[in-house]
């Protein structure tokens, strides 16, 4: 149910708002104080304690979402009774996931240390891979979309669609790149330097990819518009591993002191992205599956004593799914009455209005199972995604998040001080610059390869043609 996946996404945007709160100031002092010794901890101006309680709402929120993949495994569809803890129970569930947030913060802060630098690093980038992949797919998707629209439709609506954005995303990636270059670019900027050479020539690669004749025979359906879209995420990627770069000099980032705002920014899109990436991850597969259902009825037609059978296209009944197979006992209601009007027994008449007849009926349960469902759910034959991999991608995004708000910083810890206290230090490393950078070779590689597997293994995708 869509009302369903809704109240889901609800929960993880209320979670990552309240995250993020914790890393203000007076967030900050309130958790010194309302931890009091049992949380206690030597660090400088408190950051720490914002930074933990970052990573024990995202271990609450895995945590509610591991309990319930778990507690789904198996469930094809609303009639298991277990369904009912993925479409209902809303008090129950929110109760729980408040309950395990208290719970998260009686642990002791040797276990986040643990999860921030090991579980939290790995699920976050095992997300990233997962959104990139989906990204790419996203892209092929909404190209194939506005063309088999544009090409059913009589107007260009959607031809200036395509085109505009297409046309926009390209424009976009190419002033943040010059931009990338003006100000962050210089003779002693060597890492820089080689980032944006990397990344300008990625963008030409598959923008001359994209259109090459062999990759055209391949795909048709391959073109600017897929392109333009990963250029324009890539780009965002590049742009904040560099803005974000440590740079003690300044003589590499002409806003190494806005570093607040550049990170604020970071946050804001990185967060954009995750809840896009989290609703079309977790309705992919339901619009995978649909089928499309179409009636294919055969209304008999009496001309001159002949009976011809009117059906619909061979093609359209290929591709339509039938729900409701016939009754044995409708078929042979029917060859009797045919004989019997070939025989001269009964009058055509008999014939049409016994189909009229097993139409209304036809309708009447129709409608009747049409009332039941939308009253109950639409998943009552199978579900339309998996249940548990859509709480599993939740646990992946809510890692993410953590690692996102905290910079994907590395925390250590220690009791060396001279009040025999633990101390914990938490200094931004170069994984935040070496994630996104990875992020966005690793995109680039993931649709280059849609472009040539197409090419160097035809037969696997005949369907493109």
């Amino acid at each position: 149910m869509a009302s369903t996946r809704v109240g889901y996404s609800i929960i993880f945007t209320i979670n990552s708002l309240l995250a993020w709160l914790m890393r203000t100031r007076w967030a900050i002092h309130a958790l010194e104080k309302l931890t009091y010794d049992y949380l206690k901890m030597d660090c400088p101006s408190g950051k720490c304690y914002g930074v933990l309680a970052v990573h024990r709402f995202s271990f609450a929120l895995s945590l509610f979402h591991a309990i319930l993949a778990l507690s789904l495994i198996g469930v094809k569809d609303t009639r298991t009774n277990r369904a009912s803890i993925q479409n209902g129970w809303w008090g129950p569930k929110f109760l729980l996931w408040i309950s395990l947030i208290f719970v998260s913060f009686a642990i002791p802060n040797e276990f986040f240390i643990f999860w921030s630098n090991y579980i939290s690093l790995i699920g976050g980038s095992i997300f990233i891979l997962v959104g990139l992949v989906l990204l790419v797919d996203f892209a092929h998707t909404w190209s194939e979309t506005c063309l088999d629209r544009w090409e059913a439709s009589q107007s260009n609506t959607w031809k200036y669609i395509l085109l505009a954005s297409t046309l926009g995303m390209y424009i976009a990636s190419i002033t943040f790149t010059v931009l990338l270059l003006v100000f962050f670019t210089g003779s002693k900027c060597v890492l820089n330097n080689v980032f944006l050479s990397i990344h300008s020539v990625l963008v030409v690669a598959i923008t001359v990819l994209c259109i090459s004749p062999s990759v055209q025979d391949a795909n048709p359906k391959s073109g600017l518009a897929q392109a333009s879209m990963v250029a324009a995420y890539c780009t965002y990627l590049t742009a904040s591993a560099i803005i974000n770069k440590d740079d003690e000099n300044g003589e590499c980032n002409a806003i190494s002191g806005g570093y607040l705002a550049s990170h604020t920014s970071t946050i804001v899109l990185g967060a954009l992205f995750t809840l896009l990436a989290i609703a079309y991850s977790t309705t992919r597969a339901a619009t995978q599956s649909k089928a499309l259902v179409g009636k294919n009825k055969s209304k008999i037609e009496i001309s001159g004593g002949e009976f011809h059978a009117l059906e619909n296209d061979t093609n359209d009944a290929n591709e339509n799914v039938i729900s409701n197979q016939p009754k044995s006992s409708d078929n042979i209601r029917t060859q009797a009455l045919l004989a019997a009007v070939e025989a001269g027994s009964l009058p055509a008449s008999a014939l049409q209005d016994a189909q009229d007849e097993a139409e209304n009926e036809n309708e009447n349960d129709h409608d009747e199972d049409v009332i039941n469902s939308e009253a109950n759910d639409d998943e009552k034959s199978g579900t339309k995604y998996n249940y548990s991999w859509f709480h599993i991608v939740f646990i992946l995004a809510s890692m993410y998040v953590a690692m996102l708000l905290t910079d994907w910083n590395k925390i250590q810890s220690g009791s060396d001080n001279e009040n025999g206290d633990q101390l914990v230090r938490i200094g931004r490393s170069p994984a935040a610059m070496w994630v996104r950078m990875i992020s966005a070779w690793l995109c680039y590689f993931i649709y280059i390869w849609t472009l040539v597997a197409p090419v160097f293994f035809p037969d696997r995708f005949e369907g493109l043609h």
